[in-house]
C-alpha cells in the first residue's frame, strides 16, 4: 500500500516519483488485464486468474465433453433402431403379400396351375425378404441377420462409470417375447422363419402342379397360420425397437438440456463480463493518465530545491 510522504527536499531519492511510477505500473497491469479479457472473452485465461474457478470450469468442461459424446452415441443407436424398424416394416409388407397370395390359393376357383404360379410369386417375395436382411447394414455390420448386438454409452454417473444402452438384435433376445425365444428372419437360410418352428419359406419354391406341397388342401391352412404368426412376431420385434427408440429420444432431450446447463455454468465462471471489463479498462486508462501527470510533476519537484544552490 503506497503512502504519501514528505521530505521532498531530499533530491537523492525522489519518493513522490517512485510512488507515481508504482501507481503507473499497476494501472498498466490493470489495462493489460482488461484488454486481454476483452480480446479473449474469458475472465479466466490461466489458473492464476482464479484458482478455484479454474478447477471448477475445467471439471465442468470435461463433464460436458462426455455428455456431448454420449449424445452422439444416442444418435447412432437411434439410427440403428430406426433403420431396423423401417426394414421390419418392409418385411412385414412382403409377408402380408405372401399371405394374400396364399389366401387366393385357398379359393376353389383356383386350379393347380394358378396355385403353383401363386406359390412361385410368394417365393419371389421370400427372396426379397432375404435381400432386405442382407442389405440392412450400419457401420459395416449386418443389423437383422441375427448377429448384431452393441452397447451404446448414453451417459456417465458422478464417478464417471459408463451408463450403456444395449441394442440386442440376436436370434435369442428374450425381449422379443416370441414363442421359442428364437427369431430368425433369414428367409432363405432357416426352417424357423420369424420364430415359427417348422415354417420354411423355401417350401414355396417346391410347389408344383404335380405336388402342391404347402399349397395342398392338407397344408395350406397351416401355411396361412404360419404366415400370420410370423407377422405377429415381426410386429413384436418392431415394438421392442420402438421402445428402444423412445428411450433414446428421451435421453437425447435430457442430454441436450444438460449440455446447455453445463455450458451456462461454465460461462458464468469462465467468461468475461464485457460491460464490466470495459468500465475497468476506462478506469485504468484514466488512472494511467493521472499517474503519468503525477510522475511528471514529481520529477520536476527537485528542480525547485536546486534553485537554493544557485542562490
Amino acid at each position: 500500500m503506497p503512502f504519501a510522504v514528505g521530505g521532498n527536499g531530499r533530491i537523492a531519492t525522489n519518493i513522490a516519483a517512485l510512488n507515481a511510477y508504482n501507481a503507473l505500473e499497476r494501472s498498466n497491469l490493470k489495462i493489460s488485464e482488461s484488454q486481454l479479457r476483452l480480446s479473449t472473452g474469458k475472465r479466466i485465461n490461466n489458473a492464476a486468474d482464479d484458482v478455484a474457478g479454474y478447477i471448477t470450469s475445467r471439471a465442468l468442461t470435461a463433464r460436458n465433453g462426455s455428455l456431448e459424446a454420449a449424445l452422439i452415441a444416442c444418435g447412432d443407436a437411434k439410427s440403428v433402431a430406426n433403420i431396423v424398424m423401417d426394414s421390419l416394416e418392409n418385411i412385414a409388407d412382403l409377408v402380408t403379400q405372401m399371405k394374400e397370395a396364399t389366401s387366393q390359393a385357398t379359393s376353389g376357383a383356383q386350379g393347380d396351375d394358378e396355385k403353383a404360379a401363386l406359390a412361385k410369386a410368394a417365393y419371389r417375395l421370400a427372396e426379397q425378404v432375404q435381400t432386405v436382411i442382407d442389405t440392412t447394414v450400419f457401420g459395416g455390420r449386418q443389423l437383422i441377420d441375427g448377429t448384431f448386438s452393441a452397447d451404446f454409452v448414453v451417459g456417465t454417473n458422478a464417478v464417471n462409470a459408463l451408463i450403456t444402452l444395449d441394442v440386442d438384435l440376436t436370434f435369442t433376445n428374450p425381449d422379443y417375447d416370441v414363442e421359442g425365444d428364437y427369431f430368425n428372419l433369414n428367409a432363405m437360410r432357416t426352417d424357423q422363419f420369424a420364430g415359427i418352428v417348422g415354417f420354411d419359406m423355401r417350401d414355396f419354391y417346391n410347389v408344383e402342379v404335380e405336388d402342391l406341397g404347402v399349397f395342398s388342401e392338407e397344408k395350406i391352412s397351416e401355411t396361412l397360420v404360419g404366415l400370420s404368426d410370423a407377422l405377429d412376431n415381426i410386429n413384436k420385434v418392431a415394438a421392442y425397437l420402438g421402445g428402444v427408440s423412445n428411450r433414446l429420444s428421451s435421453q437425447e432431450e435430457t442430454l441436450n438440456s444438460q449440455i446447455t446447463n453445463y455450458k451456462a455454468a461454465i460461462s458464468r465462471i469462465e467468461d468475461a463480463d464485457v460491460a464490466k471489463e470495459q468500465l475497468e479498462l476506462v478506469k485504468g486508462q484514466f488512472l494511467q493518465q493521472a499517474s503519468l501527470i503525477s510522475l511528471a510533476q514529481a520529477n520536476s519537484n527537485p528542480q525547485t530545491y536546486l534553485n537554493l544552490l544557485q542562490s
